[in-house]
């Protein structure tokens, strides 16, 4: 792939010295854990969806959407509703900031939605965007929307994983993965042995918070498409902040089917290589 951006706790910490919280993401994940029938209606939603441009004195707005959302409305409903989230914090923003935004200190928001995967078994959305409203930098807007086009809903993590042990095995995994990604990036950097402890440290805390066995925490996933059409595995995606700090950028790990296979909902195993 919100709507309130998980993780909560750490995001939380980071952003509280701004004006506004990013728009969410838990929101969207209790709904695409919903069954399709007791999902907010998508008929209401006027398609084609609208790209939005919007510019005055005090904020800039760019929205694009994907043409493959018009053909699914649960699907573009999703995305829409994370748009007019995002929206009304940059709305509410712009209340709070009054008089003070203008002129050299416009506020901004940029979505752009962009179709990943086009399969008859599953259509995947990303957005990659940010909300600046003050500040050295602008709050990520990091999300993934993983539809399904036979069940007509979408898919959230607690589908497809419904055990916390399930999940501790995705999380020691990722967690491997993402120290190993840190002595990388250390060794590319040269970073002199005596400051390489710290960093280590600090960066191992960061991503044990992250990244504790919880379905919320791997919210924002994508399918790794193999050869024979299924899912070689998920790369979970993690924004600013989750995992390391924001000049860490967005950070993922590809966690193959050979580790998640023993703990798939087993209705969602024959999706995956190696069945």
């Amino acid at each position: 792939m919100f709507l309130r951006i998980v993780p909560v706790l750490m995001l939380s910490v980071v952003l509280a010295g701004c004006r506004v919280e990013a728009p969410s993401v838990d929101k969207e994940s209790a709904a695409a854990a919903q069954p399709a029938d007791e999902q907010p209606s998508a008929q209401t939603l006027a398609l084609p969806l609208q790209d939005v441009t919007e510019r005055n004195s005090k904020y800039l707005i760019g929205i694009t959407y994907p043409a493959v959302a018009n053909q699914h409305p649960r699907l573009a409903q999703a995305l829409f509703d994370y748009a007019k989230s995002a929206q009304q914090d940059l709305d509410d923003a712009v209340k709070l900031a009054g008089d003070s935004v203008g002129g050299g200190n416009t506020y901004d928001l940029s979505l752009n939605f962009i179709e990943l995967m086009n399969t008859p078994a599953a259509v995947v959305v990303a957005v990659d965007g940010s909300l600046y409203t003050g500040g050295a930098h602008g709050i990520p807007l990091i999300a993934r929307f993983t539809y399904l086009p036979q069940e007509d809903r979408m898919l959230a993590p607690q589908d497809l994983v419904s055990e916390r042990s399930g999940w501790q095995a995705i999380s020691d995994y990722v967690r491997k993965q993402l120290g190993a990604q840190v002595e990388a990036r250390l060794d590319e950097d040269e970073v002199p042995l005596p400051e390489r402890a710290e960093i280590i440290r600090s960066a191992s805390n960061m991503i044990e918070e992250g990244t504790m066995p919880d379905a919320a925490n791997f919210a924002q996933f994508e399918p790794i498409p193999s050869a024979d059409g299924k899912w070689f595995g998920l790369r979970f995606v993690f924004p600013p902040y989750q995992v390391g700090p924001y000049s860490d950028g967005t950070q993922n790990v590809e966690v193959p089917a050979s580790v998640l296979r023993p703990h798939l909902s087993p209705q969602y195993r024959a999706m995956f290589t190696g069945g």
